[in-house]
């Protein structure tokens, strides 16, 4: 991965919020020159000003003087149409558009770019601690030596996984994209559960915390299927089973509900 960060040239991340900017530090760790790195954001928060300090990088206010290799658009989708009137200057005829904006589609920023180099795709953010998963999609002028470089940035992060189908990609927004928030509010219904049957409110978090972290690590270290990891801790007619009998009889329904809904935000954010 090392070799081929180093080859893709110049790279301009446009907006150094918390997933810019880690996915920025991915990039350099594993071996984009902090030379081929121009991060542009008008209002860098604290995170940007570190990364900058850290790696010795460039921010800049506005995208300009530099026509870059890749050109990496991390800015929320409800601004994304004002971003992309203000780079038509630093689109060249090498200049590959990766987006990661939520639900705005391939169409929408070839429009905007006036080219139709473009990938979209959607990380998460276990990213920023390299282990996210992203999904992607190419527009119809990106060749494989382009995908190749997006694979050599987004892997940094963790797997990527190529979808033909641009639809797709509102699925994935649903499911990994949002499901950390998922999990976390998992932690949060265990730890007040446990404060409910009388836990201190230090170890009610606690546990749920590390439970949620144990199980995570357990299922990344053991390939067998989650319904065989689920199986295992659950003795007939025992503890788990009766929390369980509940659970599963609820919990299906209500996350495909969940997904749905988030799904379908994903397709109105692409069309506003």
């Amino acid at each position: 991965m090392s070799a081929s960060l180093r080859s893709i040239g110049p790279v301009m991340l446009v907006g150094a919020g918390k997933m810019g900017v880690a996915l920025a530090r991915g990039w350099l760790d594993a071996g984009l020159p902090p030379t081929n790195l121009l991060v542009v954001d008008p209002a860098p928060g604290q995170g940007a000003l570190d990364l900058a300090e850290d790696y010795g990088l460039t921010l800049s206010s506005s995208a300009q003087g530099l026509q870059p290799n890749v050109l990496v658009l991390a800015v929320k989708p409800q601004i994304i149409d004002d971003v992309l009137e203000t780079l038509a200057p630093v689109i060249g005829p090498n200049t590959l558009a990766l987006s990661i904006a939520a639900g705005i589609d391939i169409a929408r920023l070839s429009r905007g770019l006036g080219m139709g180099r473009v990938v979209r795709t959607m990380p998460n953010t276990p990213a920023q601690i390299g282990k996210g998963i992203t999904g992607a999609v190419a527009g119809p002028d990106v060749s494989a030596g382009d995908r190749d470089a997006v694979s050599a940035l987004l892997s940094a992060a963790g797997p990527v996984v190529w979808f033909d189908d641009e639809r797709q990609l509102d699925v994935v927004t649903a499911i990994s994209g949002s499901g950390p928030a998922y999990v976390f509010h998992l932690v949060e219904a265990l730890a007040a559960a446990g404060k409910k049957m009388g836990l201190s409110d230090a170890n009610a978090e606690l546990l749920a915390r590390q439970t949620v972290i144990g199980s995570a690590a357990l299922l990344e270290a053991d390939p067998a299927p989650p319904a065989v990891l689920r199986a295992n801790v659950t003795s007939p007619n025992g503890t788990t089973a009766a929390g369980l009998a509940v659970l599963m009889e609820g919990l299906t329904p209500l996350i495909e509900q969940t997904t749905e809904a988030a799904r379908r935000r994903s397709e109105e954010l692409g069309r506003s």
